[in-house]
């Protein structure tokens, strides 16, 4: 089982965001999460049918991201949440996902999405990324405090690459996060192989704990 995240970005992706959606999904990930929050869920909702049917057919998750209603309608696989909004329909997502995202920055924002009933979170940024220019990273050691403090997943997420991903596991990560790579890969199956090769010389086979 993969252990690695992608998250979309259509502007990064070129002309063909749907075409690099089909070369991510085949190489793949653990699940592609549809971040495209700038969106009106309107328009949001025709790109997620569009997209969760690619995933359906290439058998990979399609996680949601924002739009909660959109999601339930379309009997999404999951929902990824800012805390600030997970915090407003924890209740609306326990009741119909099994599986619950949420972006945290802190070891106490981890805490709380946990506690209200996220399944997995993502820690960012760890490393220094173009996403965050001018923005310090925060770090391995944040990462392994945010990993210690919480029993449910944690994926890294910020500037990984093939010689800083084993890293992230070592530090207690359930397994990393990649945007801009995924988006701008001609190989996306080659990027998966080496992230997940890169992860098994670090510590072993890393889908087991």
């Amino acid at each position: 089982m993969s252990n690695v995240l992608c998250i979309t970005n259509r502007s990064l992706a070129g002309d063909n965001f749907l075409r690099q959606i089909e070369k991510v999904a085949d190489a793949g990930p653990e699940a592609i999460i549809l971040r495209e929050k700038d969106l009106l869920e309107k328009e949001y909702e025709k790109l997620a049918a569009e997209v969760s049917d690619i995933c359906k057919k290439k058998q990979v998750r399609c996680i949601y991201h924002t739009y909660i209603m959109t999601a339930i309608k379309q009997g999404a696989d999951g929902i990824h949440l800012p805390l600030f909004q997970l915090r407003q329909v924890y209740l609306e997502a326990q009741q119909n996902f099994p599986t619950i995202g949420c972006s945290t920055h802190t070891a106490e924002e981890a805490l709380e999405a946990q506690s209200l009933g996220a399944t997995y979170i993502t820690a960012g940024h760890v490393f220094q990324t173009d996403c965050k220019k001018g923005v310090p990273p925060r770090g391995l050691a944040y990462l392994r405090q945010v990993c210690n403090s919480v029993s449910i997943s944690v994926y890294a997420l910020g500037g990984i690459d093939m010689g800083n991903a084993g890293q992230c596991l070592e530090a207690g990560a359930t397994g990393v996060c990649m945007m801009s790579q995924f988006m701008k890969s001609s190989n996306p199956d080659e990027l998966v192989n080496a992230i997940e090769g890169s992860l098994r010389s670090k510590i072993g086979n890393p889908g087991e704990t």
